[in-house]
C-alpha cells in the first residue's frame, strides 16, 4: 500500500546535541519549543499524526483545513506549536494535548489557535521523496504548500550557526536545528545527521511514582532508561490541582522501582513521559532547580533515555 494510504509514519530523530558552531555543510533552523507532528495533505483532507502516529485532528481543529493551502498531494514533517505574545508555550500545547471535551478544545482553540510550520516534506505528488538530498527537498517543500496563517515554512540559513543560536537565545527561544546538507530522509530513526543546539535546557522523563509533601504539593519521582535499565534521576515538584496530576494518580500502583528511596513514595506503572526543564545537572546526574513543564503523550517511556551530564 501506498505510504500516504497507510499514514503511519514515524518522524525521522535526533541523536546528537552540541554547543553552537559554523559549518558550509550543514543549514541552520529554529527548533521550536511544540509537538513533532507529520501531516497529510490531499484534495480530501488533512490528517495529523503525532510522533506516536496518534491522530490529532480533534484536538486541533483550527488546523484540519491546512490541505487547503497544498498544491500538491503531500506529507509535511514539522512542529505544531501555540504562541503566546509571539512565543512556541509549550505549556498550551501540554494543556491542548490533555483535553478530549469538544466544548473546551473550541475554547482553548479560541484563546490560543495553533500552528503548524513544516520543515521537511516525505511525500510528494504521488510518490515518496525520503531518499532525495535534504537541499532537493527543501525546494519541493516550497513547491508543495502556500504559506497562511496556521501554516508556515520553516526558513533556513547556510553555515551560520552561531549567530543563528545568538538570535534563538536573544529571543529566549528553544535554539537551532543543524542539518547536514545532501542528508536523506530516515524515517522513526535517529541520526546524527541532525544536531540539536539547544538555549533552554530540558528533557524527558519517566513518570515512576510520587510523595505526597502536604499542602496541595506533590514531588514527582522521576527515571530515565539507560539502556534497558529503568533509573533514578531525581523529583520535580508540582501541585495535586494540576491536570496532570490527576492523570499520575489514575495510573495503577506497582512495586517500588527504584531501591533506597522514600518508603513513603506511591509507585506507579512506568507508562507516563513528562518534560522538565532545569538550570543544568549535578555530577550525579541530578537536575538543578527543575521546573515540570507537563506530561506528553507522543513519547514511548523507553525512548526517555540518560544522556550526558552537563555540570
Amino acid at each position: 500500500m501506498d505510504i500516504f494510504d497507510q499514514k503511519g509514519l514515524h518522524p525521522m530523530l535526533i541523536s546528537e546535541m552540541r554547543e553552537p558552531f559554523d559549518d558550509p555543510d550543514y543549514l541552520f533552523e529554529l527548533k521550536l519549543d511544540g509537538e513533532r507532528c507529520v501531516a497529510y495533505l490531499d484534495g480530501s483532507g488533512t490528517v495529523l499524526q503525532n510522533k506516536r502516529a496518534l491522530n490529532l485532528n480533534a484536538r486541533y481543529p483550527e488546523l484540519t483545513e491546512i490541505h487547503k493551502t497544498a498544491r500538491k498531494k503531500c506529507i509535511l514533517d514539522g512542529e505544531l506549536a501555540i504562541l503566546v505574545d509571539g512565543k512556541p508555550d509549550f505549556s498550551q500545547v501540554q494543556r491542548r494535548s490533555l483535553l478530549s471535551n469538544c466544548f473546551k478544545i473550541q475554547m482553548a482553540m479560541q484563546d490560543y489557535p495553533a500552528c503548524f510550520t513544516a520543515f521537511d516534506i516525505l511525500y510528494y505528488q504521488d510518490h515518496p521523496v525520503m531518499d532525495y538530498p535534504l537541499e532537493e527537498r527543501k525546494v519541493l517543500l516550497e513547491k508543495s504548500i502556500s504559506e497562511n496563517g496556521t501554516l508556515a515554512i520553516s526558513r533556513t540559513i547556510d553555515e551560520s550557526g552561531i549567530a543563528l543560536y545568538e538570535l534563538a537565545a536573544g529571543q529566549d527561544l528553544e535554539g537551532v536545528v543543524a542539518k547536514r546538507k545532501g542528508s536523506l530522509y530516515y524515517p522513526g530513526k535517529r541520526t546524527k545527521d541532525w544536531i540539536k543546539i539547544k538555549n533552554l535546557q530540558d528533557d524527558d522523563f519517566v513518570v515512576c511514582g510520587y510523595d505526597d509533601k502536604g499542602n496541595g504539593i506533590v514531588s514527582v519521582v522521576l527515571g530515565q532508561y539507560e539502556g534497558d535499565q529503568l533509573t533514578y534521576k531525581g523529583h520535580v515538584t508540582l501541585g495535586i490541582s494540576r491536570d496532570d496530576f490527576r492523570i499520575i494518580a489514575q495510573v495503577p500502583c506497582t512495586e517500588p522501582i527504584f531501591e533506597d528511596r522514600d518508603d513513603d513514595t506511591i509507585w506507579i506503572r512506568p507508562e507516563l513521559v513528562c518534560t522538565v526543564k532545569y538550570m543544568g545537572k549535578t555530577a550525579s546526574g541530578m537536575l538543578r532547580q527543575p521546573v515540570f513543564k507537563g506530561l506528553r503523550n507522543d513519547k514511548d517511556p523507553r525512548d526517555c533515555q540518560a544522556g550526558p551530564v552537563n555540570k
